[in-house]
């Protein structure tokens, strides 16, 4: 007889977002969006083109990286 236990779908646990990693997030998204603002403001100036991606975008994309660090044990 099969085993058809094997193949079945493992459920993965959802994680919730705590006040305080909504709270580190902010944070570092508002650093990230200066920076990003600043990056997207001389790509433009010495390219004369615009990123691919948009500063809030890229911003977001970099708190997303970096807040889970705070939270790994």
């Amino acid at each position: 007889m099969a085993d058809f236990s094997v193949n079945s779908h493992r459920h993965r646990a959802t994680r919730t977002e705590s006040i305080e990693y909504r709270l580190y997030f902010g944070i570092i998204f508002i650093f990230a969006l200066m920076f990003a603002l600043m990056g997207y403001a001389w790509s433009v100036v010495r390219h004369a083109k615009t990123p691919p991606h948009g500063p809030i975008a890229q911003a977001r994309a970099e708190a997303h990286q970096i807040a889970p660090f705070i939270f790994r044990g």
